[in-house]
């Protein structure tokens, strides 16, 4: 049995969800989400709860249970606020700065990197080497986040890239003569 699954959403004030078949949609104030589950799962809405239950006992039944109740507590967190993501750049002379709808990352490359923003997506560089990402879908954060940090990860022995905000980077001794 899965013990995420049986638990309800709550609906905050101000949040309502209506479900059509298998496709749930959520409105807030920040926003309209849908999701369309698997027939492995009946989605059932009260005044204030969103309940999702198993049909069945097979193994995939109860695997959608719990990752569908995940997923739309997200819809509903992700409608009344915003998923955040904070990289932070370390290395000397790595900065990222923002032009419209283009953040520029300064990494050590022969170039500099263009990173096109998508749409529903907010990327807000407070200092040269902080990068903020929000948004009100927490997967596509994430994406965009990871997208990022992938053009120069962290690496292990001077700890120079692009990192989580409180990521621990193990660190690696040097060669010894």
């Amino acid at each position: 049995m899965s013990r995420i699954g049986k638990k309800p959403v709550d609906l905050p004030s101000g949040v309502s969800a209506s479900v059509s078949g298998q496709t749930i949609e959520v409105k807030g104030p920040k926003g309209t989400q849908s999701f369309t589950a698997t027939d492995d799962v009946t989605l059932i809405v009260d005044d204030s709860a969103i309940k999702v239950e198993p049909r069945g006992k097979s193994k995939r039944a109860r695997q959608q249970w719990g990752m569908s109740r995940t997923v739309v507590a997200n819809l509903v967190h992700g409608v009344q606020t915003t998923f955040k993501k904070e990289l932070e750049i370390h290395g000397v002379g790595y900065r990222a700065q923002l032009q419209g709808k283009t953040l520029k990352l300064n990494l050590g490359l022969s170039h500099d990197v263009d990173f096109e923003i998508p749409d529903g997506i907010t990327v807000t560089c407070p200092k040269p080497t902080e990068i903020i990402v929000e948004g009100h879908d927490g997967q596509q954060v994430g994406q965009v986040a990871a997208n990022i940090r992938d053009w120069r990860r962290p690496e292990p022995y001077k700890g120079k890239g692009i990192r989580y905000k409180g990521e621990f980077i193990f660190r690696k001794e040097g060669k010894k003569k």
